[in-house]
């Protein structure tokens, strides 16, 4: 029965360790039917087509568009550099100072490169570029993030209209006070609009207020719509951990949406707390000021165009008066203490998995390390060793377990050949004999069935951490988010596996012992594409393993 059980037990673990690393898929995110509710929200069309005309059963006054040249507004501040233009008051680039591109070096030369790596070569291997990360992704001619379109209304102004901007350019550099950029339009006497950034030297996050005023003497119906614009390229390989795509948080329900699977519009909401578009480290976001009447219209078109436009509840404009719709724009990296401050949830777009009340955990002690190494590989470590420490008496009353449940591993073959046509009576047999000699059969796996959630919180941290993005250890580990360039920390990982489980007392049959060694080849070839700081602390814990093993082995000796 021991070997029946230890063996269900194992194959349970493995099991669940890559169904939930390769087979577990969001939910689908839930379609809500065009015109649900009295809520005054829209549908737009099927193709992302926003400088287009839309058709409406709204009567609308007619716009004239003044033909002339667009030109760019430079905002800067000491977290980033943002190009606006006054087609569309919207945004044609934003570039975040604190992250590079990533750089991919091909791994020819592997020996030639480490040689001069670990002598002190100039060059080395880099794992960034010196290009900042760019969050706008956008082909010639397309449309660009942050335009306001309005849909259904008495007034149609395309997504491309011109403004007028009442400034060349911003700095925030220095700066200790937020600053405005106001650009506004007025279209035939009918309306007037503005669009009102306020930027914050501090942080990532955008103010956004687009004022209607109503220049005619009778109610204006006016549908806003701010949208976020991403090219995307469909034969780009993602694999299962880039979460490149849009988002939406409806009553604080997280909803993704896979770019390949996208065939028709997606109507989302009402009760849209933020939406965006993110990639694995960064995000586009939008935050309603009115969350209850906000919907979301998610969108791919022909040409690979993705939309993911907010559509605010219907105002009502009096004659000559106004009406202010509000939003907060977080473009920046996905960084949980960041995140958490907006306090709507945007947090959540951080995808830490069932176990997340561990990840986070783990991620601010990694954090609270690095504040005293200032290494995060260094940190990564140190939380191993601290781990290990925390499991130790775990540790020791399984492989205590294990040996003792190796020495009466024949008493137990003697019993399996008595009773071998009884299997009650050897069920009872065994228990006594486990009972005689004070053992509990599992002792030996209950700390491993204990340590699995802690490994894949861990596991879930170390991936999606941005603070490990570009952050190196040593030598050719440039990159502890990446995977080893040349596959040393895996191998060495495989081999310290290997002599974990020689050392590790066999029970069962010498068959299933010599399947059990097969188990660091699979392992090793698991952890060849993780990132190296998970990779490093699974190296370093079957370090402490082994010296923890050689201890209990010699004081039982």
């Amino acid at each position: 029965m021991d070997k029946r059980t230890l063996l269900a037990i194992v194959l349970s673990l493995a099991v669940l360790l890559i169904y939930q690393m390769f087979f577990v898929k969001p939910p689908q995110p839930k379609q809500v039917p065009a015109g649900a509710g009295d809520t005054g929200q829209v549908t737009t069309e099927t193709a992302v087509q926003p400088t287009a005309p839309r058709k409406t059963v709204v009567e609308k006054k007619p716009v004239a568009q003044k033909q002339v040249p667009a030109r760019d507004i430079k905002v800067e501040t000491p977290l980033y550099t943002a190009i606006f233009s006054t087609r569309g008051a919207s945004l044609k680039s934003l570039k975040l100072k604190q992250y590079q591109q990533d750089c991919i070096k091909c791994a020819d030369d592997i020996y030639p490169k480490i040689k001069k790596l670990i002598f002190g070569s100039k060059d080395g291997i880099k794992a960034k570029s010196d290009e900042p990360v760019e969050l706008v992704d956008i082909k010639e001619g397309m449309p660009h993030p942050l335009s306001v379109a309005f849909s259904e209304s008495s007034v149609d102004i395309a997504a491309d209209s011109m403004f007028e901007a009442d400034t060349a350019a911003l700095s925030l550099i220095g700066a200790k006070e937020k600053k405005r950029l106001v650009f506004s339009g007025s279209y035939e006497g009918v309306i007037k609009v503005e669009k009102i950034f306020i930027f914050d030297p501090e942080k990532y996050t955008i103010d956004l207020d687009v004022k209607m005023y109503n220049l005619t003497k009778a109610p204006l119906i006016q549908i806003p719509k701010l949208s976020w614009y991403q090219s995307i390229d469909p034969d780009k390989d993602h694999g299962r951990y880039d979460k490149e795509g849009p988002v939406v948080s409806v009553a604080g329900s997280i909803e993704r949406l896979e770019l390949k699977k996208m065939e028709k519009e997606k109507i989302l909401g009402p009760n849209v707390l933020w939406c965006g578009f993110e990639t694995k480290y960064f995000i586009a976001s939008f935050i309603p000021g009115n969350p209850s009447l906000a919907s979301v219209v998610i969108n791919r078109g022909s040409d690979n165009l993705v939309l993911v436009g907010i559509v605010g509840q219907k105002e009502i404009i009096p004659a000559g008066q106004s009406s202010v719709v509000g939003y907060s724009l977080y473009l920046g990296p996905k960084q949980h203490s960041l995140l958490k401050e907006l306090g709507v949830g945007l947090e959540k777009a951080i995808d830490f998995g069932i176990f997340k009340w561990l990840a986070i955990p783990f991620l601010m002690f990694l954090n609270f390390l690095y504040d005293f190494v200032h290494n995060y590989g260094v940190a990564i470590i140190l939380m191993t060793i601290l781990i290990k420490l925390l499991f130790w008496p775990l540790g020791n009353l399984s492989y205590k377990s294990m040996r003792e449940m190796q020495k009466i591993q024949p008493k137990i073959n003697e019993l399996r050949q008595k009773y071998k046509n009884d299997q009650a009576k050897l069920g009872q047999e065994t228990m006594a004999l486990y009972k005689s000699h004070k053992i509990n059969p599992l002792s030996g796996c209950l700390p491993i069935l204990i340590q699995l959630p802690v490994f894949i919180g861990l596991f879930n941290a170390l991936l999606y951490a941005i603070e490990l993005r570009h952050s190196p250890l040593f030598f050719w580990i440039q990159d502890l988010s990446a995977k080893d360039p040349y596959y040393i920390t895996p191998i060495l990982m495989g081999i310290t596996q290997f002599i974990q489980q020689k050392m590790t007392p066999t029970m069962g049959d010498p068959m299933m012992a010599k399947m059990m060694l097969f188990m660091p080849l699979v392992l090793t070839i698991f952890f060849l594409n993780f990132p190296s700081g998970l990779v490093i602390y699974w190296l370093f814990n079957n370090i402490l393993s082994i010296g923890q093993q050689f201890y209990i082995n010699k004081k039982l000796a």
